[in-house]
């Protein structure tokens, strides 16, 4: 699967830390081959699932977004972690084991599937700079593993913008060198979401040398700094995407939209032989915007129509 290769360099620091031998090598090298598989849910005859945020649909942190994303006709939905404010960590509902019971079965009796976990509250807090940030991605990493998620998704945002603000490079990267062993520990991937060129992401990523730390490309970031899309898939790769927001600004629908061409996207996804989440976050008509099952429903019918149905089988 496509993270198979990165997983199996794992930073050498993780690798002592976690090891005591050639056998406890081969443990990890057999939890990290498993997680790749788990990220990975589409399959090689390019069916890739569609995701929605639950956020985006009104319905964060409820067991509503279920049965809404099953009327949108998603796979599956993006839980947030809830507000952060000036708080330790987030308001989150989903701490409780009885939520997560619910929420669970919900899924269950839906079939809707929870593809990932966001951590939206960084849009606008700055993570660089937040003192307990270990504590707020703790909680995340904690909710992950009860709800059996494997993806979550973290914005660095306004304020760790390193286009804006190259200063706070040495402290992300060691921020999420931190993030990453404990998302190790925990069998999951941690997404982050830059305002980076493809190139720059990269390299930032070869620098915190995590194969637990990844890019959760948004298509939106591409567009609106006037950059190739396709071109910006190729050079991350295949091993450094671990999920993708399917989305551009608020305007018209993903169908009406010129700027994306998702037929090309597809073609490159092929081409990349990536089969993960698309997960649609904005893409609203401008002139209905609180709308949500006609905006979602008809992206992810169109989203269906170009990439084949989700199957996660």
């Amino acid at each position: 699967m496509p993270l198979r290769e990165s997983f199996a360099s794992v930073d050498r620091r993780l690798f002592l830390r976690r090891t005591l031998g050639a056998v406890a090598a081969g443990i990890l090298t057999s939890q990290t081959g498993a997680l790749a598989e788990a990220a990975k849910p589409g399959d090689e005859k390019g069916r890739r699932p569609i995701g929605v945020c639950d956020w985006m649909i009104l319905k964060r942190q409820k067991l509503g977004a279920f049965g809404r994303a099953q009327e949108i006709g998603a796979d599956g939905i993006e839980l947030d972690m809830g507000s952060l404010g000036a708080r330790e960590t987030f308001e989150n509902a989903l701490a409780d084991p009885d939520v997560q019971r619910q929420f669970l079965d919900e899924s269950q009796t839906t079939g809707v599937q929870i593809c990932s976990v966001a951590m939206s509250g960084f849009y606008a807090q700055s993570f660089a700079e937040r003192p307990t940030y270990q504590r707020m991605v703790g909680d995340c990493l904690a909710t992950m593993t009860a709800l059996g998620v494997r993806i979550a998704f973290l914005p660095l945002g306004v304020q760790g913008d390193l286009q804006k603000r190259p200063e706070l490079r040495p402290v992300i990267v060691e921020r999420l060198q931190k993030v990453g062993a404990r998302a190790a520990e925990a069998g999951v991937i941690v997404g982050i979401e830059t305002a980076l060129d493809a190139a720059e992401e990269r390299r930032l990523l070869e620098e915190i040398d995590s194969p637990t730390i990844r890019s959760y490309f948004n298509f939106a970031n591409a567009l609106q700094a006037g950059r190739d899309v396709c071109q910006e898939l190729r050079t991350l790769g295949r091993e450094y995407v671990c999920q993708i927001h399917c989305t551009d600004e608020d305007g018209v629908l993903l169908e009406h939209n010129r700027r994306l061409d998702l037929h090309a996207v597809k073609a490159t996804l092929d081409e990349l032989q990536w089969y993960g989440w698309l997960v649609m976050e904005r893409s609203r008509d401008a002139t209905r915007t609180r709308d949500v099952v006609g905006n979602f429903g008809a992206n992810a019918r169109y989203l269906k129509a170009v990439f084949g149905e989700g199957g996660t089988e």
